[in-house]
């Protein structure tokens, strides 16, 4: 068959690759001038530093298949991303871990003690949380929760912890040892190379064709037996039911001599400092070694038409607008739709390339069987 897939990044890529291998003629376009999507890195000219173009993205998983597919493609180093944040005056670890706690209240306690004073201070009476701001409260209680997550989450989702779900949240580890490792999967690492020359091995396949700087046409996939769509969903559709809801980021770059902040990711809790974090992409190669630094200011806020879409909100409203992209897809017949943009998730990388390598073997059967592919291999809600 002849397959289109819409989008060069980690979704498209490795499901054009499974076609390819499976017999099928894949085309893939994109509409940057690069592969791999919001992963993609590029050497600085001005210092040589690798640089992670749309943000810094860390390689972690307990999937022993996700790390034997992504060791195939790449060189990868082992890389512990450990963050820090600027608060009140003061650095502090992150996530919260012991020495994070000693140090805000100014204890020496054991891990036994640090477990019953943080139960003191949370907020029992909080029986099942329903928003962000709930989960912190049960979590840690109002001083932690004031100083290393209410600002932060402030700017980065541009909305009150209280409007977000709890959900957000129960993502972050609460440690009561000195562990500060941000990840506790088995498998972390980066790609010697930086993930662009990865997707463009997983794209070096004689049954794929690449089109870099060629954004999407009803002609491409009228010449398509099917199409992958890794797009935005609403898109994919023209945006007639309104545009689903993202925040987008803003990248200040600055560079320096030496060393500037003296760690990779430095976050800033304080709801008056513009930013949300600087991350100084050397420290993301630390095996590299570079007399200049260069380093990006990052601030977060809504995504407007045009802007490059990064964590989809899902709020209320939104939700309700994807069940009406979802039950308008499920009555398309010809696509697929596939990864964060198209099932409007937030995903890892690894999340990601498991779902598509699933995805890609539900099409090989069906496409070998003539049943209907699936729209959602996966489904949004």
């Amino acid at each position: 068959m002849d397959i289109l897939c819409v989008g060069a990044g980690l979704s498209g890529a490795v499901t054009g690759r499974a076609l390819a291998e499976a017999g099928h003629r894949v085309t893939v376009i994109e509409a940057r001038d690069h592969v791999a999507g919001n992963c993609h890195t590029e050497r600085d000219p001005e210092t040589g530093v690798m640089v992670h173009v749309y943000g810094p993205h860390i390689f972690h998983t307990d999937d022993p298949g996700v790390w034997d597919y992504v060791t195939r493609f790449a060189a990868f180093r082992p890389y512990k991303n450990r963050v820090k944040t600027t608060v009140g005056g003061a650095v502090y670890s992150l996530p919260v871990n012991l020495h994070t706690i000693n140090q805000f209240f100014g204890r020496t306690m054991r891990p036994d003690e640090a477990r019953a004073f943080i139960e003191e201070k949370a907020d029992t009476t909080i029986a099942d949380p329903q928003s962000f701001e709930e989960q912190a409260l049960r979590f840690v209680g109002p001083e932690l929760y004031e100083a290393f997550f209410k600002g932060y989450t402030e700017k980065q989702w541009g909305c009150s912890p209280r409007d977000l779900p709890a959900a957000i949240l129960k993502r972050l580890p609460l440690r009561f040892n000195y562990d500060d490792d941000y990840f506790a999967h088995r498998f972390q690492a980066m790609p010697e190379a930086g993930y662009t020359a990865m997707v463009a091995a997983i794209l070096d396949h004689p049954g794929i064709d690449v089109h870099l700087a060629t954004p999407f046409t009803e002609d491409h996939a009228a010449r398509a037996d099917h199409v992958i769509w890794t797009g935005p969903l609403d898109a994919y559709f023209d945006h007639r039911l309104g545009r689903l809801g993202y925040r987008t980021l803003d990248f200040e770059r600055f560079t320096a001599r030496g060393d500037w902040q003296g760690c990779a990711v430095m976050n800033y809790g304080d709801r008056e400092v513009p930013q949300t974090r600087i991350t100084e992409h050397k420290h993301f190669a630390p095996w590299e070694v570079h007399a200049g630094t260069v380093c990006y200011r990052e601030t977060s806020r809504a995504c407007e038409p045009g802007d490059t879409p990064y964590y989809p909100i899902r709020l209320v409203e939104e939700k309700s607008m994807l069940s009406d992209y979802v039950a308008l897809a499920e009555g398309t017949r010809g696509v697929t739709f596939l990864g964060r943009l198209g099932t409007y998730r937030y995903l890892d990388m690894d999340v990601t390339i498991r779902e598509a390598l699933d995805a890609s073997e539900t099409l090989v059967s069906a496409f070998e069987a003539g049943a209907p592919a699936p729209v959602f291999p996966h489904p949004p809600l």
